[in-house]
């Protein structure tokens, strides 16, 4: 029986919670920390647990017995807390962005490596969706052909209070706006099916959000060294979140939401449509039989065997570590009007947190910081 501790039991700690419990015959959750403890003891009431409570995670550390660590704090204090655990001989799952810069991500790795067995994992819920896993054994299957564009639609909305939190709207704390921290879901996608690319230019701006340092929009366009492009749309200003990654091949154009189409040529260059393909593309889709668990649930179900096993988490240190690099050169394009060849180099001041915030806009003051934000959250459009 695993013992887990959560630490930061804030908006995206019901996730991780919901998502142990749906083990309880391999792990127990027996730890909470936060800095404020009152967020550990509400969360003990809502989910019947019997977890002791920490304010900091060198507490806990050297306080409780535990294995695995889930780490769901801002941004800015993913690298800390995820290499003193793993130092301290704790598996590890970290949210998402998995830290606010690529040499952040390069410690935690260096970390990982060096405590030996443990296990370090990224999270990236959507990989465990049917939808979208099915999607890359389509991709993967070379049914459609060659990749020639892909379209990521990250589209979120969100109000102008939500940068109100103390640690949102701030690129030391947050980070970076959406393309950080809403559209990472998407990236790590496109990343997973199509890899790094070689070179990306991008703007960016603050178009409604007058309380936010950060960008509330982004519009990259990435070059690929097989001449594909692809375009990522990352968005907090977008009613309705409608949220898509297409690919387009040479043969057919499929999607998460799942569509399909393809086309065949007539003599006139003009097309009709291929209705065998798609329909073998569907059934090649829906072959798979459907996931026990989904989204968190089943990301932490795959660390949890990969701890019983000894083997290697499905999303790894190096999966979160791309990620954080290609958002790193949409905000260095974005930043200086400019074509950004990627992978970054070594010296590149994007690659560090202190780089990053002597070069990118602030394209307004921060004007409130409230300890906490009531209400419910949603997380967008299910792909």
């Amino acid at each position: 029986m695993l013992r887990v501790a959560v630490i930061g039991t804030g908006n995206i700690s019901p996730m991780h919670i919901q998502g142990y419990l749906a083990y309880p015959e391999r792990c127990e959750i027996t730890a909470l920390c936060d800095i404020v403890p009152d967020k550990c003891r509400e969360k003990n009431a809502r989910f019947g647990l019997n977890a002791a409570v920490f304010d900091s995670h060198q507490a806990l550390l050297s306080g409780a017995e535990i294995d695995l660590v889930s780490i769901c704090t801002p941004p800015y204090t993913h690298a800390e807390i995820a290499v003193n655990c793993l130092k301290a001989g704790r598996h590890v799952l970290v949210e998402k962005p998995m830290a606010a810069s690529v040499a952040e991500c390069d410690g935690m790795n260096r970390a990982a490596t060096a405590s030996g067995s443990v296990v370090f994992s990224v999270v990236a819920q959507n990989r465990f969706r049917a939808s979208v896993w099915n999607l890359k054994r389509v991709l993967d299957s070379g049914m459609i052909g060659k990749i020639v564009h892909a379209q990521i639609d990250s589209h979120w909305w969100r109000g102008h209070s939500y940068y109100d939190l103390w640690w949102r709207g701030l690129w030391e704390k947050e980070g970076g706006g959406p393309t950080l921290n809403h559209a990472v879901h998407h990236i790590d996608m496109l990343g997973w099916m199509m890899g790094l690319p070689d070179s990306v230019c991008a703007m960016m701006a603050n178009t409604s959000h007058d309380n936010s340092e950060v960008e509330d929009l982004s519009v990259a366009v990435l070059r690929y060294a097989n001449g594909a492009l692809a375009q990522v749309t990352s968005s907090v200003v977008h009613h309705g979140e409608e949220q898509q990654v297409i690919f387009q091949g040479e043969k057919a154009r499929v999607s998460a939401p799942w569509r399909v189409a393809a086309s065949l040529s007539q003599p006139n260059g003009f097309p009709v449509r291929n209705t065998p393909l798609e329909e073998e593309l569907t059934a090649f889709f829906d072959a798979p039989p459907p996931f026990a668990h989904e989204g968190h649930t089943g990301q932490i179900g795959d660390v949890l065997t990969s701890i019983e096993r000894g083997g290697s988490p499905l999303v790894g240190g190096e999966d979160g570590r791309r990620t954080v690099e290609l958002i790193a050169g949409i905000y260095k394009a974005a930043s200086g009007n400019r074509t950004v060849t990627l992978p970054l180099d070594k010296d590149d001041p994007f690659r560090t947190v202190a780089g990053i915030l002597q070069n990118v806009p602030r394209f307004c003051q921060k004007s409130a910081a409230v300890q906490e934000l009531r209400g419910k959250i949603t997380t967008g459009r299910s792909l």
